[in-house]
């Protein structure tokens, strides 16, 4: 791995800061290079590249926005010994404490960027120069954990929706890998009231994160900062449902969000209709301890 990452990255210098991060799904190594220090993230998994390549081009587009701090993506490298790994820059960061209420304003803008950019083509915006996107979904596949998503353009969110879409496969990876019955009939009753939370609602495509947590998120001093995602258009409010799973955001930053985006009528049904997803996308992860908390959300959404 070392002698690829210099050959990579054109230098001499690989030194290991003793700085590292990971979690369920990655590893992650700091080092300091003739360039400056990088960041590495690994996976040892056969479609790793995959997952890894969507993850660049997710920090890629949030950074364009000229809104959010997110680490530079550099390149993905093949790992000789298997999988994959993304280099990226190296960010000095800790925990998010301070800086909720500004976390809370830059979410909520970029969210709002695309919206604003709708029949103004090529506006400069922030002095970035942003193309209104009119669809739902992203130029290439994206991953939640190491769960590819259905990111195909739909100009439609709902009925023949990318959601949709994005919820069956989850569903189908349940039946498939757990022969999970029980969920598979729920769905089906599931997706026949959907429009129903979305009723009066006009629902245009903004700049997801896409796994939105307090794990994701950091700071500077000055900013804060995203990585980590699982970025493509979507509905605004999806990003808020994992906000609330896993870690709890501050009011400071719910108010300040909501401050510049308001909820709309149906907000909470659609919270949790969202986190179903979420809980979705674990159960298929990290097992049947997921089984619970998605056969109540669907229990709840279909009184």
């Amino acid at each position: 791995m070392e002698t690829l990452l210099k050959t990579a990255l054109n230098t001499s210098t690989l030194v290991r800061t003793g700085q590292s991060g990971g979690g369920c799904i990655n590893q992650g190594e700091a080092y300091i290079t003739d360039n400056g220090t990088v960041f590495v993230k690994s996976n040892g998994r056969p479609q790793a590249r995959i997952m890894f390549e969507g993850e660049m081009e997710g920090l890629k587009a949030l950074g364009a926005t000229g809104i959010v701090t997110v680490p530079r993506p550099i390149s993905v490298l093949d790992n000789p010994d298997g999988g994959a790994c993304l280099v990226m820059e190296f960010i000095e960061m800790k925990g998010l404490r301070s800086l909720s209420q500004k976390l809370g304003e830059d979410l909520a803008k970029m969210h709002m960027q695309n919206v604003l950019l709708e029949n103004k083509s090529n506006r400069i915006t922030d002095k970035v120069q942003m193309d209104y996107v009119p669809n739902f979904g992203f130029h290439t596949v994206t991953c939640c954990g190491y769960i590819p998503q259905e990111n195909e353009w739909n100009e439609d969110w709902v009925v023949s929706s990318i959601f949709k879409i994005k919820l069956d496969y989850q569903f189908r990876l349940l039946e498939k890998e757990k022969g999970d019955r029980d969920s598979i009939e729920m769905w089906s009753r599931l997706q026949i009231i959907l429009p129903k939370f979305f009723k009066d609602q006009k629902i245009r495509p903004s700049l997801l994160h896409g796994d939105f947590w307090s794990g994701n998120v950091a700071q500077t001093k000055r900013h804060p900062v995203l990585f980590d995602p699982a970025a493509f258009y979507g509905h605004h409010e999806y990003d808020l449902a994992t906000a609330g799973m896993f870690g709890t955001f501050s009011k400071s930053f719910y108010d300040a969000y909501h401050k510049i985006i308001p909820k709309a009528s149906g907000f909470e049904g659609r919270h949790r209709l969202y986190t179903l997803f979420h809980y979705l996308n674990h159960w298929n992860h990290f097992g049947d301890g997921y089984k619970g908390s998605a056969m109540a959300v669907m229990r709840s959404l279909l009184k």
